[in-house]
């Protein structure tokens, strides 16, 4: 039977209901919250929407049954209700003493303002930061691996060094070993932006020069949520700010992209089971790729999943324990040795043994953006609280959008795009920490080199109206800017 004929009454409520919200966010794409929200109800999509279809519905309802699909139905209609009705005033709310300007993706998409001087300087002056930044972690990196070039730049070659490997339960430095990590990926995706977008020939050597010396040891590992963090954050600059075309090529450029990542996440999975990366024997053939799931696209049958266990009583909601977990997760383990750990009970409630003094366990499991709302406050609080979490993420990256004249903002927004969709797997910081680390370092830099603009003396104030560039006495008003500018 065709998978449309086994979709319930909800299902469509719930695609109505993603359908207008997409409609309104892409309206209010200018007033910086639209894209953001765009995302959240993409990333939705691709992880609840789309596993009915991109997996088999008909053995959900043999293995959960119709009643906790239905009700799962009607929990994402409650995220999707709940999450249109929050994000516009939550952003207002947030960023209210920003909300005279505009989107500056928009400009950039529209005008190419990304182009001129003042803005490639301060791309420069970034990029440089970056690099050095770059180096001092793959020295670390380097003494880590004991000096193994080939398995950190080349794992192509056969062998794929780890220099910040840890164990699932942390401890110790492992804090500090996750730091470099998370630095490490934001730096990268730094790196990537500015290859697509910067003007300065040596700048742009020495970034494509790192690209090609870095990506590798990650687009050849498992990860493939690191995968997409590092590598997407350039390719969409690329496409959306460089690439020359209407949005018809642009469409077509990010289909070839989506092909091209859902081709090589099939490599990926062919050889996950292996302790080396086979490249060659996946691309010959030996490993077949013909009708290869992306493992993890499941994020609805896990919602069905918890409520159906719910509904036994084999879990039982643990009133934000878990958010809590997630929220105290920078703590480092070995000052506190109790931490809270992040969804290993509902692990074990999924059938994975737990083991070990700390409660290691076989495998965790993801429990999905709004299932992760549904552990912590039950199936009608659930949706809202994942809901809100969303709503104020969304916030978070129209900020950094009307604060985008600056260049390190506009990374952090690339960026926090990308790891949106990550989130659809869990609301965690472990998907976020390159986002916050980037915004601790922009917000240090901006502390150590505050602005040098300063007021214009008297002398050149006269110098200015002698000429007819502007006002001639102080505290006159300034010369309107150009249509369109905004400071």
């Amino acid at each position: 039977m065709d998978v449309i004929e086994l979709l319930p009454f909800q299902f469509w409520l719930v695609l109505l209901v993603f359908g207008v919200g997409g409609v309104w966010a892409w309206r209010e794409r200018r007033q910086a919250w639209g894209f953001p929200a765009l995302m959240v109800l993409g990333t939705v999509g691709a992880w609840y929407i789309a596993d009915v279809f991109y997996n088999d519905y008909t053995t959900y309802r043999i293995m959960i049954g119709d009643e906790s699909l239905d009700s799962a139905w009607w929990q994402v209609l409650l995220f999707a209700v709940g999450f249109l009705a929050m994000a516009k005033p939550v952003h207002r709310m947030i960023n209210r003493r920003l909300l005279r300007g505009k989107s500056f993706v928009v400009r950039y998409i529209e005008t190419h303002r990304f182009e001129r001087r003042d803005f490639q300087q301060q791309m420069n002056q970034l990029a440089v930061g970056l690099f050095l930044a770059w180096v001092l972690l793959t020295v670390i990196a380097m003494v880590r691996v004991d000096g193994d070039v080939v398995g950190l730049f080349a794992p192509y070659a056969g062998r794929i060094a780890r220099p910040w490997a840890r164990g699932q339960i942390g401890g110790g430095f492992s804090a500090l070993l996750s730091l470099a990590m998370y630095l490490q990926i934001f730096l990268l995706a730094g790196v990537g932006v500015i290859t697509a977008i910067a003007r300065t020939p040596w700048i742009r050597v020495v970034s494509v020069l790192i690209c090609l010396l870095a990506f590798p040891t990650f687009i050849f590992d498992r990860t493939r949520n690191t995968m997409l963090v590092i590598v997407l954050p350039g390719v969409l600059t690329w496409v959306f700010l460089r690439l020359r075309g209407g949005l018809l090529l642009k469409l077509g450029m990010m289909a070839a992209v989506f092909a091209a990542v859902n081709f090589w996440f099939a490599v990926v999975l062919t050889n996950r089971s292996g302790m080396l990366f086979d490249i060659e024997a996946a691309l010959s053939g030996e490993n077949e790729l013909d009708g290869v799931h992306h493992e993890g696209l499941n994020m609805f049958e896990e919602l069905a999943w918890i409520d159906s266990f719910i509904t036994t009583g084999a879990y039982v909601p643990n009133g934000g324990e878990r958010y809590f977990a997630e929220l105290v997760n920078i703590v480092p383990r070995a000052i506190w040795k109790d931490k809270p750990t992040i969804g290993l009970d509902y692990a074990v409630a999924r059938g994975q043994t737990a083991s070990g003094p700390s409660g290691e366990v076989t495998a965790t499991i993801s429990t999905g953006m709004i299932g992760q709302g549904v552990t912590n406050f039950g199936r009608l609080f659930g949706p809202l609280a994942a809901a809100l979490l969303m709503a104020l993420w969304v916030a978070m990256l129209a900020r950094m959008d009307l604060l985008g004249k600056d260049p390190a903002w506009m990374l952090l927004y690339l960026c926090g795009m990308v790891l949106t969709f990550n989130l659809g797997r869990d609301i965690t910081l472990l998907v976020l920490f390159p986002f916050f680390f980037g915004l601790f370092l922009a917000g240090v830099v901006k502390w150590v080199r505050p602005s040098k603009r300063s007021k214009p003396t008297v002398r050149a104030l006269g110098e200015r109206r002698r000429r007819g560039m502007g006002p001639g006495v102080l505290g006159a008003p300034a010369a309107p800017s150009r249509v369109g500018e905004q400071d």
